[in-house]
């Protein structure tokens, strides 16, 4: 399974990211669109930026999304109640396994890992039956931060 896109990152992106992504699970349209909505917020609208969802070696779904600057990295914030905005990493870091940054001459790519797409059982006899957050349950480990 692999899935790409090119596009603007503009408000407009956002949902047509999350149809492209529809046949994947809650996590990675969240995560996608969260880091899409980062690039927004940070880097400015209309930033070109590349989407990629993919298996990793050890069954965990992988969302990556690239932009142009290599300077600007995201930043894990502590948000108050009152605060507006901040959460957005916050979220990313307890539905993912670990997330990072990985950085080019002229390019970074921030990524995350989710446990699995839970519409695909890891056996047999397993099931979901959760709803969207079943890819959570039994996922160990803390969350990185680069």
């Amino acid at each position: 399974m692999t899935f790409e896109i090119s596009l603007l990152a503009t408000p407009k992106a956002v949902p047509e990211l999350r149809h492209h992504l529809r046949h994947h699970d809650f996590e990675v349209r969240l995560c996608a669109t969260e880091l899409v909505t980062n690039v927004i917020d940070h880097l400015g609208e209309g930033t070109p930026v590349t989407i990629r969802v993919n298996r990793t070696a050890h069954g965990h779904t992988r969302v990556e999304v690239t932009d142009p600057d290599p300077r600007a990295l995201p930043a894990l914030l502590r948000a108050t109640s009152t605060d507006e905005s901040g959460r957005g990493l916050a979220l990313l870091d307890a539905l993912t396994l670990r997330w990072g940054v990985d950085q080019g001459a002229d390019h970074k790519t921030v990524w995350c890992e989710v446990w699995r797409e839970p519409r695909e059982p890891i056996s047999p006899n397993e099931s979901d039956t959760a709803g969207g957050f079943g890819s959570l349950a039994g996922a160990t480990g803390p969350a990185g931060c680069v």
